[in-house]
């Protein structure tokens, strides 16, 4: 292993001064684009606004120290927030001190799942959710987004409890939304969403944010009864290690490891999506010791848990980014906002940080991908439509926990789905191949090229064994030699083996030899010799190709040997 690749400030490696326009242009947009988010963000989550403002330091400076990534950002996102959220609500009320403690101690377990994955270079867990399943989950938490601001955007008392009980009580108090609530965040939400058609690079939230908090004052709204955030508490938490007894944090693991899963998929995404112009691969596992490690000082700081931004990784990368500097350049200047503007924020009405949620809410809805998988794959869509649908209506942990096991199930259903084919030689060439209407292909007389598209497993082996049966008996003639076209088994477990072995016993009480041919995984290679099969074919009868097979083995070539 190349120890140095784990050296802290890797995504500062190579940076000259040439870089700093670039960092300076990107950082400051960043820091425009972040400060109402991360408010709006800390607000979803139960806590007071300028909780995000730290969130987003302790993500940005842990990432600049232990990720790789140059341009990815980390910080209170707005994915993961509504889940740990709901999770919380059902062990102590929002907002309480219990809260608050809860959700430090959750950070740190986040965060240690995610940095252990690194560690361990546990990165393909970031493909357990298919795409259809994280466009439904996406989809669910999108509507719990806007449930939850809905009576900000009105002006309405705050609601809790079961989405669809909330949304019941919104509608029966329809009647008294204040005017002046829902036209703040109406316009504040217009002018994100008109900027973003424009150019993303645009601050429009904090544009949008500081008008409606030039209207609070100059039309004195507070009196038409236009809640505002209030001044916030200047000056940083002093650190210390999230404390809670032993059932809360037994309670609290389920949640952890969903929320670890969603944060490591949505991190390996947004790191393969970003990569610098100059060719570096992407290090998904040293990403999420960075992203694991803002959790972490998140926690110690009294603060959520964080994620990476794909929206504001993106800003990043278009603003010129050259390295985590930018993040860094962000971060100290929403430090200096929470540490000598809290004031600044006293007039910032609740309704604008709704509109900034609900722009979110919307962006999050992948309506295009929606679209598609219903044209292409309606069975997947259904998936989509469940996973939505169980987020929506059960506990939140609830139904990501459902998605992931749909995600799972669809996987372990494609995979006990495949079945041995017969394949025949083109015309002309060695390649086998499986016949078409177009090119049937030519058959050699005796004998019998099969193929199986995919890993050999528990899942899939009886169906193996009594597919590669039928195609021997369906042969009109006597079959003498079984090819077994091995290019896609890329695995073989115990299960399958022995319906392997079983096979191979088969084809000698047929009178046929087996061989197999292109094997080219060395895991499979290593399974064969692991539960003795190549002794049992014989490590003669293992070919590069069909036509090697054929050509050593086929009828009228070795006539002796069966055995």
């Amino acid at each position: 292993m190349n120890w140095t690749s784990w050296l802290p400030l890797r995504a500062l490696s190579g940076w000259t001064a040439k870089d700093l326009n670039g960092d300076l242009a990107a950082g400051v947009t960043l820091a425009a684009i972040a400060i109402p988010e991360q408010m709006a963000t800390a607000r979803l989550g139960g806590f007071q606004p300028g909780m995000g403002f730290f969130a987003f330091i302790a993500g940005s400076v842990a990432f600049a120290l232990f990720g790789a990534n140059r341009h990815l950002s980390v910080g209170a996102d707005s994915t993961i927030t509504p889940l740990f959220a709901g999770g919380l609500a059902l062990i102590a009320a929002s907002g309480s001190p219990h809260y608050l403690a809860l959700a430090a101690m959750l950070a740190l377990m986040v965060g240690l799942l995610v940095a252990l994955s690194g560690i361990f270079r546990l990165g393909w867990i970031a493909d357990l959710l298919s795409v259809p399943v994280t466009t439904g989950f996406l989809a669910g938490i999108s509507v719990h987004i806007i449930v939850s601001q809905l009576p900000g955007l009105l002006g309405l008392p705050p609601e809790t409890g079961e989405t669809l009980r909330r949304i019941g009580e919104i509608a029966a108090n329809l009647h008294l939304t204040n005017p002046w609530s829902l036209a703040l965040g109406l316009g504040v939400f217009i002018i994100v969403f008109t900027s973003e058609r424009i150019s993303a690079r645009i601050p429009a939230a904090l544009i949008g944010m500081v008008l409606a908090t030039l209207a609070v004052i100059v039309f004195d709204l507070k009196d038409q009864g236009v809640e505002v955030l209030g001044a916030l508490p200047n000056g940083l938490p002093v650190p210390r290690m999230p404390t809670v007894d032993f059932q809360d944090a037994r309670a609290l693991v389920p949640l952890a490891l969903l929320i670890a899963i969603v944060v490591m998929v949505q991190t390996a995404a947004t790191s393969r999506s970003f990569v610098p112009q100059d060719g570096e691969a992407p290090d998904v596992n040293r990403d999420f010791v960075g992203v694991g490690a803002g959790s972490i000082v998140a926690a110690l700081f009294g603060a959520f848990a964080v994620n990476s931004s794909p929206p504001r990784t993106a800003i990043v990368a278009q603003t010129g980014g050259r390295s985590q500097l930018s993040g860094l350049i962000a971060a100290a200047i929403v430090l200096a906002l929470s540490t000598f503007g809290g004031s600044l924020l006293a007039n910032v009405p609740q309704a604008a940080l709704a509109g900034v949620l609900m722009f979110v809410a919307q962006h999050i809805l992948r309506w295009q991908v929606f679209a598609k998988v219903y044209r292409q794959a309606p069975f997947e869509f259904a998936l989509i439509l469940i996973t939505m649908v169980a987020i929506i209506v059960l506990p939140i942990e609830t139904g990501v926990a459902i998605g992931i096991g749909l995600s799972l199930l669809h996987g372990i259903w494609g995979s006990t789905r495949t079945e041995p084919i017969e394949l025949a030689q083109v015309s002309g060439t060695s390649v086998w191949w499986p016949p078409s209407g177009s090119n049937a292909g030519e058959q050699r007389p005796g004998v019998l090229v099969a193929a199986f598209q995919a890993p050999l497993s528990f899942v899939n082996a009886d169906r193996f064994k009594r597919g590669l049966r039928d195609l021997i008996d369906a042969r009109s003639e006597d079959v003498k030699l079984v090819v077994l076209e091995a290019s896609n088994i890329v695995e073989i477990d115990y299960t399958a083996a022995q319906a392997l072995i079983d096979t191979v016993g088969y084809c000698r009480d047929k009178g046929a030899v087996f061989a197999i041919a292109r094997m080219e995984s060395l895991r499979a290679q290593a399974a064969l010799k692991r539960f003795g099969i190549a002794d049992l074919v014989g490590t003669q009868r293992i070919f590069h190709s069909v036509d090697a097979a054929i050509k050593a083995l086929g009828p009228g070539q070795q006539q002796d040997e069966v055995q």
